[in-house]
């Protein structure tokens, strides 16, 4: 198998069934490097610019391939999207792809995508000029996406859209139990890495290109993770006293709960996640990096399952959300994620948030996080929840990162290169 075979079966998976690219993302069965880089690049490529594509090959076929052919039309989009994107020589692209016709036993379909890709080469300028009319489509965005965005942030929305569209960099997060990024930057010097310090951040470093984690300097023994910049400003803002009783709500894949234990000394940590695989890639996590929490998994929303009585002193609830703020990392959200899901995703937050601030202990803080840029799931849902709750104090944040709002503040995808976040900070008063 190539890249090119590896890219269509793992993309028929998420465009003909609906599976997100991080459950179907297996270049494993490639043994040559070059090749996995580039099926990995093909499938993130491809669902990065889904909408233009489509409308491509909209025009291009006479009419819409069968169901069972959902493989064929992937290739054709692997297709396109190489002539469109990568330097690759269009003939080297065209003849490369069509060989898959042959891996995927569908010998009828090697005329057709040598025909549409050949028509597309010959029709490329005036295609484009055609379906790059439709701003939804040269844009590489849902319409009902861009009308969120048009009405929550009406002078930044095409910044956001943009940035949705570039590839972001790999952010590290120094372990400052093993080292402190200064020393970590000594050892990325000796191997000629060339990286920058993150802004905002206390112990993020920025790689100018991205590599395989395994060639970064101490991973296997702890002394670094893959976390983006955004995601790292969880643990200074919950600001946690030593000895304190912890929840994380909703902890796999594990950055969080392990940057806390990474920054503050805390007496006992309960890391929380409701399916079994994530509770094991958030075990896997701390053990890579040598921390303890106690790890269950259960479902947060309901504490009268797994909660031992004792209150909290800290919660951070990193909640599930519409991923808008993150496409930039897992463009199948534009594909995947549907308008009626904002509303029922805000229904869970709330539900999330009525279920855990019981457990939290008079004078306890509870961080609220999103990786959304939608004010239903952030400010919106703070102010409701503030407007319920008259024991519940909103925190001000003193930032140089991000947007004030109402409640809390909220980072646009790409501003200072980082993913799009959104942190409030609830305080529970003290009785008197």
């Amino acid at each position: 198998m190539n890249a090119r075979s590896a890219a269509t079966k793992i993309l028929t998976q998420v465009i003909g069934h609906r599976h997100s690219l991080s459950e179907c993302l297996d270049v494993s069965m490639l043994t040559d490097e070059r090749e996995r880089a580039l099926a990995q690049s093909l499938c993130y490529g491809v669902l990065r610019w889904l909408p233009r594509l489509e409308a491509l090959l909209k025009r291009l076929l006479q009419k819409p391939l069968k169901t069972k052919d959902v493989d064929i039309h992937v290739l054709l989009l692997i297709g396109l999207y190489q002539h469109l994107y990568l330097r690759i020589p269009p003939h080297a692209a065209t003849a490369a792809t069509v060989n898959v016709t042959r891996d995927l036993k569908k010998k009828w379909a090697t005329g057709l995508v040598n025909a549409i890709l050949r028509n597309f080469q010959r029709q490329r300028d005036s295609l484009l000029i055609e379906i790059d009319a439709h701003h939804s489509v040269r844009l590489a965005h849902p319409s009902w996406f861009i009308k969120y965005l048009q009405k929550n942030w009406e002078a930044e929305w095409e910044n956001i859209v943009l940035a949705n569209n570039v590839h972001p960099p790999m952010t590290l997060r120094v372990n400052a139990r093993a080292l402190s990024r200064e020393t970590y930057f000594e050892h990325l010097q000796k191997s000629e890495i060339v990286a920058t310090a993150t802004p905002h951040t206390e112990y993020g470093i920025t790689l100018e290109h991205a590599l395989n984690v395994q060639a970064l300097p101490g991973f296997a023994q702890g002394w670094v993770s893959v976390q983006d910049g955004a995601a790292q400003l969880a643990a200074q803002l919950l600001d946690v006293p030593e000895g304190a009783r912890v929840l994380d709500a909703c902890a796999a894949p594990g950055g969080k709960t392990a940057h806390l234990l990474e920054h503050y000394d805390i007496d006992y940590l309960l890391a929380l996640d409701n399916q079994a695989v994530r509770v094991q890639k958030l075990e896997d996590t701390l053990q890579r990096l040598q921390l303890f929490a106690e790890t269950r998994c259960a479902d947060a929303s309901q504490p009268e399952t797994w909660w031992d009585g004792q209150m909290f002193d800290r919660i951070l609830l990193d909640v599930p959300c519409s991923g808008s703020g993150v496409i930039r990392r897992h463009p199948d959200i534009k594909y995947l994620r549907q308008k009626s899901d904002i509303a029922t995703l805000s229904a869970q937050q709330a539900h999330l948030l009525q279920a855990l601030w019981p457990l939290l202990a008079p004078g306890g803080k509870l961080l609220y996080i999103t990786c959304s840029v939608f004010v239903e799931e952030n400010d919106l849902q703070i102010q409701n929840f503030l407007a319920r709750h008259d024991d519940a104090v909103d925190t001000v944040f003193t930032a140089d990162w991000g947007h004030a709002q109402t409640s809390g503040r909220q980072i646009l995808s790409g501003e200072n290169n980082m993913d799009g976040f959104y942190y409030a900070c609830l305080s529970k008063k003290t009785i008197s």
